[in-house]
C-alpha cells in the first residue's frame, strides 16, 4: 500500500479481482443496499465494507470491469415472447420479407406493405428563435416552448420497393387507419394486384378478426398479416419511423402544426428519391435459433 492508503498497481491477488467482478454482477438489493444499480465508486466502497479489500479506487474497479465489458450502471429492457404462436406469426412475416408465402415464391404482382401509426407528434413553438450552428458553436434551441397541437402520423411502406405512403390525422383509430389503407389500395399497382399483404401489429385500430373482415371486405385482394404481441421490431415501418424521428422531428422546432404536416409529407418524397429497400437479413432460421436460446435461458432461470 502507498502512504495515502491506495493500493499499489499490480498488488492485488487474483482472487480479489474475481470477487470484485462478482460483486459488480450482483444487484445492490442482494446486499441490502438502497440502490438500483452500482457505480464504480460504489462497488469500491462495498468491496471495502464487506472486507474483500482494505482499500481500492473506483478507477481501478473501472479498469477491471472494462476488461470483461461489465457495466452494471447500464441496463436494457427485455421482454420474453408471450404469444404461444410467436414462432408461426413471426415466421410468416420473415417469409414475406424474403418474398415467400406458405412455401411459395411471391409473384411479380404480389406486394408486401408494412404499416403502423406514430402518435402524438407535437408542434413545439419555441419562445425565442433558434440560432444556427456557427464555427465553434453548435445550433442553439430555446428550452421553453408552447404546444400548438399534435398529429397522428399513419404510414405504410412497400418493403420491396421502398415506397412510402403517409397521412396526418388529428387522432388515430379505425377510420383514420382505413383511410390510409384506401389511400394505398385505390392506386396502381396495388389496386389491380393479385394480393397485397399488410403486415400489422395488434394496435386497436387494426387487430382481431373484425379488422380482418373489415379490410378484406373493402379490398378482397388485401391479406392482413398480424405479428405476435410485443414484436414491433419485426415491422419494417418502425425502421422508417426511427428515420423520421431523427431526420424530421429532432429537434422539434416548428412554427405551427401545419408545418409539421408539410415536413412529414415532403420528407416522404425526399426519402423515396434516394432510398432502397432495407437490407433485412434476419431470417426464419435466425428466429428459431433466437427462440431456442431464449428458451434455454428461461429454463436455466427457473432451474436456479
Amino acid at each position: 500500500m502507498s502512504g495515502r492508503g491506495r493500493a499499489v498497481p499490480g498488488s492485488f491477488p487474483p482472487e480479489v479481482l474475481v470477487q470484485v467482478k462478482a460483486l459488480a454482477c450482483e444487484p445492490p438489493a442482494a446486499r441490502d443496499l438502497p440502490l438500483s444499480r452500482f457505480s464504480c465508486a460504489e462497488i469500491a466502497l462495498e468491496a471495502q465494507r464487506c472486507g474483500i479489500v482494505a482499500a481500492i479506487s473506483g478507477t481501478t474497479v473501472w479498469r477491471w470491469l472494462h476488461e470483461d465489458a461489465i457495466r452494471p450502471w447500464q441496463h436494457r429492457s427485455w421482454i420474453f415472447p408471450r404469444d404461444p404462436d410467436f414462432a408461426a406469426k413471426a415466421g410468416r412475416i420473415l417469409d414475406l420479407y424474403a418474398r415467400r408465402w406458405e412455401g411459395r415464391r411471391l409473384r411479380w404482382d404480389e406486394f408486401v406493405i408494412s404499416a403502423d401509426e406514430k402518435t402524438s407528434i407535437q408542434a413545439r413553438v419555441r419562445k425565442h428563435p433558434s440560432s444556427p450552428a456557427r464555427p465553434g458553436r453548435c445550433a442553439r434551441l430555446e428550452h421553453e416552448y408552447t404546444r400548438a397541437g399534435a398529429w397522428a402520423y399513419l404510414a405504410a411502406l412497400d418493403v420491396h420497393r421502398a415506397k412510402v405512403f403517409g397521412r396526418c390525422e388529428t387522432a388515430s383509430g379505425i377510420a383514420p387507419f382505413d383511410r390510409l389503407v384506401s389511400q394505398v389500395m385505390t392506386q396502381p399497382p396495388y389496386r389491380d394486384a393479385r394480393r397485397v399483404f399488410w403486415i400489422l401489429d395488434n394496435g386497436s385500430s387494426h387487430r382481431g378478426p373484425r379488422s380482418v373482415e373489415r379490410l378484406t371486405r373493402a379490398f378482397p385482394n388485401l391479406v392482413p398479416v398480424h405479428g405476435p404481441i410485443h414484436a414491433s421490431w419485426l415491422n419494417q415501418i418502425e425502421i422508417y419511423f426511427s428515420i423520421v424521428q431523427r431526420k424530421v422531428l429532432t429537434p422539434n422546432d416548428f412554427m405551427c402544426l401545419e408545418e409539421v404536416q408539410e415536413r412529414l409529407l415532403r420528407f416522404q418524397e425526399h426519402y423515396e428519391s434516394m432510398a432502397t429497400p432495407f437490407d433485412w437479413r434476419f431470417t426464419r432460421d435466425d428466429l428459431m435459433d433466437l427462440l431456442r436460446k431464449i428458451n434455454s435461458q428461461d429454463q436455466l432461470r427457473y432451474a436456479a
